[in-house]
């Protein structure tokens, strides 16, 4: 990363480094981060900052316990007033640059709808046309358990994703992935790049963090990191520990960089870094074939259908072991599904009594993972 590239950049900032065990800010350590965000927006790029905080702040002024998290009551209660706290934070050290921050409160379903995440992506564009910085946080006043990132890290990357990012900045706790949690006998090894986030990159984390504050931990940053690879976005795990961690990571590039995979179109990258659906279909070995060769999904290859999806619902497409391997739009809804599985093309009509869509997946709406 250089300060000189133009560029659009994603920077997460956790709980843990915001606030400190005092559960007090630790100003003095975001003033540096500021100053590193204002070098590259004086450079020429634009900053997006994702940022956590906003319970760790609230369940101060109302004493709660658990970090605000002991129930979802709490949480949003905290949250509704940590930020206000946190939005005039963010203002007032970047006005100090004079830069105008701007604030977004994004719940799961601004991304996951695809007319509603256009126009968050058409907010975020004219933000950074006007030369704002957005502050951007999970609505976590409003967002249920149901409906809800759950951590900040896939959020920034599918913000990333919204704004047409170069890259993602996930400021953590730590230099980067080990291959071996900080739990485990031997000591870890460093994992600088990342060519692919398949199963072993992923059986190398684990879902905890460390601080209590926050509500992600290693394995969040890897789904993370695999949403971005999609859309064709750098991702790089750094350490928020010291001061001017941007400036730290520009000097000695210590961090774990997640190479960004060949430019998705932009409905594939929000298919691929989409984090519900409405059902599963499982599919044999020569269906999971054909789709590695660039077909659609056809009947014939299916074996199981699961949940109760309707025709342009998202779904997920799982090989015989299990494993998902695709994702995308349903052309049928669960009820014909059923009705075709392991029918040729040529019989769909004379079972579903209509002339039958050419696939049960288009290869158009549907993204390998």
């Amino acid at each position: 990363m250089t300060a000189q590239s133009k560029e659009i950049i994603v920077v997460k900032v956790g709980s843990s480094l915001l606030v400190g065990e005092d559960d007090a800010v630790r100003r003095e350590w975001l003033e540096t981060l500021v100053s590193d965000i204002a070098k590259r927006h004086a450079h020429g790029s634009s900053v997006i900052v994702v940022s956590s905080g906003s319970i760790a702040l609230g369940k101060r002024k109302l004493g709660l316990e658990k970090g605000g998290r002991a129930s979802l009551a709490d949480a949003q209660a905290a949250a509704s007033i940590g930020q206000i706290a946190l939005s005039s934070l963010w203002s007032e050290l970047l006005a100090a640059h004079d830069i105008t921050a701007a604030q977004m409160l994004l719940t799961l379903d601004d991304l996951e709808g695809r007319k509603r995440y256009l126009n968050a992506s058409a907010t975020l564009e004219k933000l950074l046309e006007n030369r704002a910085v957005p502050v951007i946080n999970e609505n976590d006043s409003v967002a249920t358990d149901e409906i809800r990132f759950g951590d900040n890290d896939r959020l920034a990357a599918r913000v990333a994703q919204a704004a047409s990012a170069d890259r993602v900045l996930l400021l953590s706790d730590v230099d980067g992935l080990y291959d071996r949690t900080a739990g485990s006998e031997t000591a870890g090894q460093f994992i600088g790049l990342v060519e692919q986030v398949d199963e072993k990159i992923m059986a190398m984390a684990d879902g905890s963090s460390s601080s209590g504050l926050g509500s992600g931990g290693m394995t969040s940053k890897l789904e993370a990191a695999r949403i971005a690879n999609l859309a064709g976005i750098e991702l790089s795990i750094i350490s928020g520990q010291e001061d001017h961690p941007l400036e730290r990571y520009q000097l000695t590039n210590v961090g774990t960089l997640f190479k960004a995979s060949g430019n998705a179109n932009a409905r594939k990258s929000w298919l691929g870094g989409r984090l519900t659906s409405a059902g599963t279909i499982t599919i044999d070995a020569g269906a999971v074939t054909a789709l590695s060769e660039g077909n659609s999904l056809l009947a014939a290859g299916i074996i199981t259908i699961d949940g109760q999806f309707e025709r342009s619902d998202f779904v997920e497409i799982a090989g015989p072991d299990g494993q998902v391997i695709a994702r995308g739009m349903a052309e049928y809804d669960a009820l014909d599904c059923a009705k075709i599985i392991g029918r040729r093309s040529s019989e769909l009509e004379a079972v579903l009594g209509y002339a039958p869509r050419s696939a049960v997946v288009h290869r158009n709406q549907m993204v390998l993972v």
